[in-house]
């Protein structure tokens, strides 16, 4: 009896478990993603992934948590068509408090299904600038300004007129607003405190594009984030300016080393690997190629010291001219803030790469002023004793070795067991003294 009522009970238990799991997955699936960071090919990778996602497991809604200060104006396009192909609404959600959508963030904003900001969080600054990071000229600058209203125009329409003029000046005038002031123009849909929040908001409210038009029903959905895999975080590091300088350092420097003492291959797989990652992260920021000429003249100042040692005069024009190079590569005129690399680090790395050298110089000098160790030459002013007499000619023993040993002219007679001097090696004998 004892034992029926365990089973019952345990019968009992994993029925009401199964229905609680049943009930759960019957609950709306919310997946979220967190866009923190430069809008960048890894970002557009990430986003896109994550829209697979979500259609795949036939997600109610994909929320893209936002903070970026802009980015690529292509990636924004492709962004923009993804969302608005995808089957799953889109909500971008600028958060958390501190965060924005700035330059480029704004535009994807606008081509969401839906637009939330967390409070004390910004919106804007929307004003096109070259892929190098500087200003336009006033042909350039009116086209992309045009070409950009126009694509943002239908995406911004149904939402009203003052919308519309609020995107607009984001765009020619470089405006940004606070979450109020987007709510109030109607141009983003809520302000939410988390994601609970938002999702509390979200449910009843229509998502409507060219592809779905969906109600979405957010009441008691079960949040899902779609982290970053592996490349996508490696590929958003590479477009950090900081990391990518220091690979670029790090790989001239490598492959330097390796052409100046060829033989091994540690330093020049090193150096390959870090040019090649640096090279693409270079791909996508916006530099300025003429600061090169300068990172490969201050390299090869530093080879030439070495070669010719000028006692750290090449060094230090090669420090100077690094510190020129990476700074016109990277901080040109015009270039955003969060695109450009930080000065004490270049400089820093600079004067490392100049005390290296210049440790290299000076182990090269010592090494010149050192004498001979090994070779025959190596033989001159060595002790050594006579193994037989020597008058014409004979034997001596010098270390481990017994030599054939000619007198210098004029000298003494060496008997055997004599001390004696190597004076010089003259093919396969020695020219020695008596001591």
């Amino acid at each position: 009896m004892k034992l029926a009522r365990i089973l019952l009970l345990t019968l009992l238990v994993a029925i009401a478990a199964f229905q609680s799991a049943g009930a759960q997955s019957a609950a709306p699936l919310a997946l979220v993603l967190d866009a923190d960071g430069p809008i960048s090919p890894a970002m557009l990778d990430y986003l896109r992934r994550g829209i697979k996602v979500a259609e795949q497991q036939n997600a109610e809604v994909l929320i893209v948590q936002l903070n970026t200060p802009g980015g690529d104006i292509a990636t924004t396009t492709e962004i923009i068509q993804a969302f608005r192909a995808s089957r799953v609404p889109v909500v971008i959600y600028v958060a958390p408090n501190g965060s924005m959508a700035g330059s480029a963030g704004a535009i994807i904003s606008m081509a969401a299904h839906a637009v939330a900001m967390a409070p004390e969080t910004a919106i804007g600054a929307a004003s096109p600038i070259s892929g190098s990071g500087e200003d336009l000229t006033t042909t350039l600058e009116t086209k992309a300004k045009e070409i950009m209203k126009a694509a943002i125009r239908p995406l911004v329409e149904p939402r009203g007129k003052e919308a519309v003029d609020l995107a607009e000046s984001m765009i020619e005038d470089a405006i940004a607003v606070t979450a109020d002031e987007a709510l109030e123009a109607g141009l983003i849909d809520f302000i939410a405190n988390d994601v609970d929040d938002l999702l509390d908001q979200l449910d009843g409210f229509t998502a409507k594009s060219d592809v779905i038009e969906i109600v979405l029903d957010t009441k008691d959905a079960q949040t899902q984030p779609v982290n970053l895999n592996f490349i996508e975080q490696l590929l958003l590091l590479l477009t950090d300016p900081n990391i990518a300088f220091l690979l670029l350092a790090i790989g001239v420097q490598a492959v330097l080393i390796e052409i100046s003492s060829p033989g091994g291959w540690v330093a020049g797989f090193i150096g390959v690997v870090c040019l090649s990652l640096a090279i693409y992260g270079m791909g996508v920021l916006p530099v300025n190629w003429f600061g090169v000429i300068f990172l490969l003249t201050a390299f090869v100042l530093f080879i030439l010291d070495i070669k010719a040692p000028t006692h750290g005069a090449l060094t230090t024009a090669g420090v100077a001219s690094f510190i020129v190079g990476a700074l016109v590569l990277f901080n040109s005129p015009g270039t955003p803030q969060f695109q450009r690399v930080s000065v004490p680090l270049v400089v820093g790395m600079g004067i490392f790469l100049g005390l290296l050298f210049f440790g290299i110089l000076m182990l090269a000098l010592r090494a010149q002023k050192a004498p001979i160790r090994m070779g025959a030459e190596s033989f001159a002013g060595k002790a050594g004793t006579a193994r037989t007499d020597i008058e014409l000619t004979g034997q001596v023993q010098v270390g481990s070795e017994l030599w054939t040993a000619e007198p210098v002219p004029g000298a003494d007679l060496i008997r055997k067991g004599d001390k004696v001097e190597v004076v010089r090696v003259e093919g396969l004998r020695l020219i020695v003294r008596k001591k």
